[in-house]
């Protein structure tokens, strides 16, 4: 492997408790591509629900058996004990903000408090990756004013914020875009290097972080299968608002003017459809599969995958994780946000902007012929390959981590 190396590096590698999600599947590919290069790899996986201490094993059962992939090397967990939620400080300065809807403080009060699994932070790394404004109290912690910090933003948490709070019944006056968004940028200058998902996103850090070191690098997403196909027409999609405001649309307005196709819907997105949208989730409750250990599966057996997004900020990585299979896709606009131009002249992907274009989009596509050969070779792989492998990943963060390893000026890409 020509290019930098991390042979012998220690890396600490912080990241939400999540799973099944665009988060988490960056992290896997994160931790891949460290390890690729040689570096030795500490996943710390901190919850943001209090009483998520390291030693109550039982508590993070379900979060183990749903990141079987974070099994290959040693893993860490992190979280704040439940009696920290009762203490004075906590209510004063972090809960009463929280019930007038200040998502940032929230966050960032309960990784302040987080107890971690023991020797994580006795240990001396020579980086520390952090995923997430929040977790970066945590990530000063383990680089003891030392070791750089290399800070992954996924997009504008604040933006994320605001639609989150949409709706719901929080105390007067509320929380403001503005009071989030400067605890989002004030915890982010504590990193050495800005990194960030989409074109987009960096040119917008860029502006409202001048003096911070900036670098543009897709996130390492690990690649779904292109074959051996089959008859199923595919949606993949998780629990979060932008996800279930997106299948809503399509359910009500695209699948009745698509009559006779059937759909299958993969991911835990079941959950919030039917919270929302009862009627719909009833009306089609046979689609639903709920989540499932490994999507690849469900691409491995599709012949089309739709991608109905109309909500949503930043990069979507499912939609990176529909064209790494190779398959033909129709999608809205809103689905390659993020992307750059070439994205949207893919022969293999159609885009329709309104539900009756996506719905005849869907109807020709289902009375087509189906095509299982070529998905290895497809527009939208080799689109993946350049800008999202493994290999495209390691190469990128290997130049931008080598100089601030060495102590010098970090790299820019």
């Amino acid at each position: 492997m020509s290019g930098p190396s991390l042979a012998g590096r220690r890396v600490a590698l912080l990241h939400p408790a999540w799973h099944s999600c665009g988060t988490y599947r960056v992290v896997v590919g994160q931790i891949e591509a460290y390890r690729a290069l040689g570096a030795e790899v500490s996943p710390v996986a901190v919850s943001l629900d209090p009483g998520y201490v390291p030693e109550r094993d039982w508590i993070w059962k379900s979060f183990r058996e749903a990141t079987p992939e974070l099994d290959a090397g040693p893993r860490h967990f992190g979280g704040a004990p439940l009696h920290v939620v009762f203490s004075p400080d906590f209510l004063g300065r972090v809960l009463w903000p929280y019930l007038h809807g200040d998502q940032a403080v929230i966050r960032l009060g309960l990784t302040e408090r987080a107890r971690l699994s023991p020797g994580v932070e006795e240990r001396d790394y020579d980086l520390v990756h952090c995923n997430h404004f929040f977790l970066m109290p945590v990530a000063r912690r383990l680089a003891h004013g030392r070791a750089p910090i290399l800070l992954d933003t996924h997009d504008l948490q604040t933006r994320q914020f605001d639609m989150m709070n949409e709706g719901m019944p929080w105390l007067r006056p509320r929380a403001t875009y503005d009071s989030m968004l400067a605890q989002e940028l004030e915890a982010m200058r504590g990193a050495d290097l800005l990194l960030h998902l989409n074109a987009q996103e960096a040119e917008e850090f860029r502006r409202l972080l001048p003096e911070k070191r900036h670098a543009l690098l897709y996130p390492p997403t690990p690649p779904a299968p292109t074959g051996p196909g089959g008859d199923d027409i595919v949606i993949v999609s998780s629990n979060n608002t932008a996800n279930v405001e997106s299948l809503i649309w399509f359910l009500r307005e695209v699948a009745p003017k698509a009559p006779g196709i059937e759909v299958k819907i993969v991911g835990n997105v079941d959950a919030g459809v039917r919270s929302r949208a009862s009627a719909e989730y009833a009306a089609y409750r046979n689609w639903f599969l709920g989540r499932v250990d490994d999507p690849g599966v469900i691409y491995a057996k599709a012949r089309l995958a739709l991608l109905p997004t109309i909500s949503g900020t930043g990069l979507s990585i499912k939609t990176v994780e529909a064209m790494s299979s190779g398959l033909p896709l129709i999608a809205t606009p809103q689905a390659l946000r993020g992307l750059d131009a070439e994205a949207f002249e893919l022969s293999n992907v159609t885009l329709a902007d309104t539900a009756e274009a996506f719905a005849a989009a869907l109807r020709a596509a289902a009375a087509g012929k189906r095509e299982d050969s070529g998905r290895a070779t497809s527009p939208t792989r080799a689109y993946y390959e350049k800008r999202f492998s493994l290999a495209a990943y390691r190469q990128g963060v290997a130049a931008l981590a080598a100089p601030l390893l060495d102590g010098a000026p970090g790299g820019s890409l």
